[in-house]
């Protein structure tokens, strides 16, 4: 089989990869062994403001254009329903909160994303007596059912290989890749933190960050936008919500944690005023980097082999970008970002 690209992973990096040789009319295979988490248990918050500081997101304008139509495209080849549209409540702790706010919706990369107008809690059951703002262009991807029914696509067309890569087995000769049968132009690692194990790139500096997240039933709560308070409260169906998300620095493994049940659980009572069930716990492994950037660009050594990695926290937002940014540096010799080439920790 001769192909212009082999892919190895496919969660948020994967799919937006893939995505940009589609349209262009690149031929690729895709190889993944269900190893990775991250994806599939993430909250799927795309919003274009961090909350903590009330600052923007990086790139937010050209980040929120590229997935929304990245995500559009792909609910209308699947036939699924992925990108969820719903504000978020950032609940104010203070009247100098409030104040703090106002100023940041004066700033021009924040004015179209950040609502002047105080909403005032009129929810008993939810803790909040200084009110909340609101962030616009804010939303949730499906990206279980995004995942899952890409497979299902991929293994239709005959481009998925379920398999485990073994990076030993790979061979790079002048200006194709081999791997086994497949003989290909370029490869892309998407590997999430399974890079670690990948000896062409297991020394760039990527950390571990394990996410938990809860589901819970609270039927007396009915809020229909996401509340951003000590923890992300995420509307679900049938009374049912999600809350996340812990960050366990160093921990690699997939397993629930007891311990994040309970911090989870605490820092909900502080939120809400009503009782609620845990129905589901769910942890996957996030690939960070230190300097909050994605990991992109050329093998040092081998000019066909390539890293796209360190979504972190905001993968369905950046993830469409890095996507462009990598397919054209491959492709037109573009240069990537500095903020994202994988050269800045060449010193």
């Amino acid at each position: 089989m001769n192909v212009d690209y082999i892919v190895v992973g496919i969660g948020l990096a994967g799919i937006s990869f893939c995505e940009r040789l589609r349209v262009n009319n690149k031929t690729f295979v895709v190889f993944d062994d269900q190893s990775q988490r991250s994806s599939i248990v993430a909250g799927g918050l795309y919003n274009p403001v961090v909350l903590k500081r009330f600052t923007p997101v990086w790139k937010s304008d050209e980040q929120l254009r590229l997935a929304s139509s990245l995500y559009s495209n792909l609910e209308k080849r699947l036939k699924v329903k992925l990108d969820y549209k719903i504000p978020v409540y950032r609940k104010f702790t203070s009247f100098e909160e409030q104040n703090d706010w106002y100023a940041a919706s004066d700033k021009p990369q924040l004015t179209k994303y950040l609502s002047t107008a105080l909403i005032r809690n009129d929810n008993d059951a939810v803790n909040a007596p200084y009110g909340f703002g609101e962030v616009k262009h804010t939303g949730r991807i499906a990206v279980k059912k995004m995942v899952k029914t890409y497979k299902q696509e991929l293994k239709q067309e005959g481009r998925f290989i379920e398999s485990e890569f073994k990076h030993s087995m790979l061979d790079v000769i002048n200006s194709d890749v081999n791997y086994n049968h497949i003989k290909a132009k370029n490869i892309v690692f998407t590997e999430g933190y399974n890079m670690s194990k990948n000896p062409f790139f297991k020394d760039l500096p990527l950390l571990p960050t394990k996410g938990e997240l809860l589901t819970i039933h609270a039927p007396d709560l009915e809020i229909d936008y996401v509340l951003k308070g000590p923890v992300f409260l995420i509307p679900l169906k049938h009374h049912n919500y999600l809350v996340g998300a812990t960050y366990g620095w160093g921990d690699t493994s997939n397993t629930i944690s007891e311990s994040a049940k309970i911090e989870l659980s605490d820092k909900l009572k502080t939120l809400i005023n009503c009782p609620f069930e845990v129905v589901d716990q769910v942890a996957g492994v996030r690939p960070t980097v230190k300097d909050r950037r994605p990991l992109v660009g050329r093998h040092a050594t081998h000019g066909n082999l390539y890293v796209f990695n360190g979504l972190g926290t905001r993968g369905v937002m950046i993830a469409p970008y890095v996507a462009k940014q990598l397919f054209e540096y491959i492709e037109f010799n573009t240069p990537l970002d500095k903020d994202i080439d994988i050269k800045r920790f060449d010193d």
